[in-house]
């Protein structure tokens, strides 16, 4: 059975908590995406860590068990903490980086300006930035969540967290099953709270401009890229890897049937099929 190690690093000035499994490499860096945490790569991790790949998983700062983002823009903040992470994870060796939506941006901007990290690759899976960013409307507009906002008194973490899983829902595009539920569980965090619920609404109202104005360029990147797209995808269209391909003509873009937004939930083996042989 494969452990997965859980601890507590500090990156780039924020505390945060790391998921990891120990092998070979190149080593695997996972960025989860927004509202998200290092624990929706667990199933992902496991089938590394059995396949004797060497990997880190993390909350990013504002999410899961990290502290709190800076005021000021957001990306800027999780660029620098995504290289820090990288350069102390990984060091001189080279290391491939694969990320989720908010995490897949950060990884095409971090193969955009790597400095002195040795990347062997990057893998955004269903990046944001290539167009406006529609993950954020439908979690906003739940009626549960503005429910709870709304009331004026103190609620007990089970609402917050039945609010949070009622509006997560609606990112996944497969029907009711083991895989959905698992994708609710792993957004939902222990110990939640209104104020927490709030605080992640206030950053998603800080990214979404950030996102919408080209985040990244993409003629600039010189690693390779492997693009991965769940065909089921409603929140960031499979489509979406036209716009890349016309910047990048020697990237490599792979759809997994049967997916939605969530691959590395609903898809961790065909995933690992991918990645294992990606920068090596």
């Amino acid at each position: 059975m494969t452990i997965v190690l859980e601890h507590r690093i500090d990156v780039a000035g924020h505390a945060t908590r790391a998921l990891e499994v120990e092998g070979a490499g190149p080593g695997i860096v996972l960025l989860h995406g927004w509202g998200d945490s290092a624990d929706t790569w667990r199933p992902l991790l496991s089938a590394l860590g059995a396949r004797g790949r060497r990997a880190i998983a993390v909350d990013l700062p504002g999410f899961g068990r990290a502290t709190r983002l800076d005021d000021g823009a957001v990306l800027p903040q999780l660029d620098a903490f995504a290289a820090d992470l990288v350069q102390t994870w990984a060091g001189r060796d080279p290391v491939v980086v694969a990320g989720a939506s908010l995490g897949g941006c950060l990884a095409l901007r971090l193969a955009e300006h790597p400095g002195d990290l040795r990347l062997a690759g990057v893998v955004p899976v269903a990046p944001d930035g290539l167009e406006l960013p529609s993950w954020f409307d439908p979690i906003e507009e739940d009626p549960i969540v503005r429910k709870l906002l709304a009331i004026p008194v103190p609620v007990p973490g089970v609402l917050a967290r039945r609010a949070k899983s009622s509006a997560y829902r609606l990112l996944s595009a497969a029907p009711a099953s083991s895989t959905q539920r698992a994708i609710v569980d792993a957004f939902s965090v222990d110990g939640e709270t209104r104020a927490g619920l709030a605080a992640l609404l206030e950053s998603g109202r800080r990214l979404a401009p950030e996102l919408s104005t080209a985040p990244f360029d993409l003629i600039g990147i010189r690693c390779p890229v492997l693009l991965v797209w769940g065909a089921l995808d409603r929140l960031v269209p499979p489509g979406d890897a036209r716009l890349a391909l016309g910047s990048l003509p020697t990237t490599q873009v792979e759809l997994i049937e049967g997916a939605g937004h969530h691959p590395q939930l609903e898809a961790p083996h065909r995933l690992l099929e991918l990645l294992l042989p990606f920068g090596t």
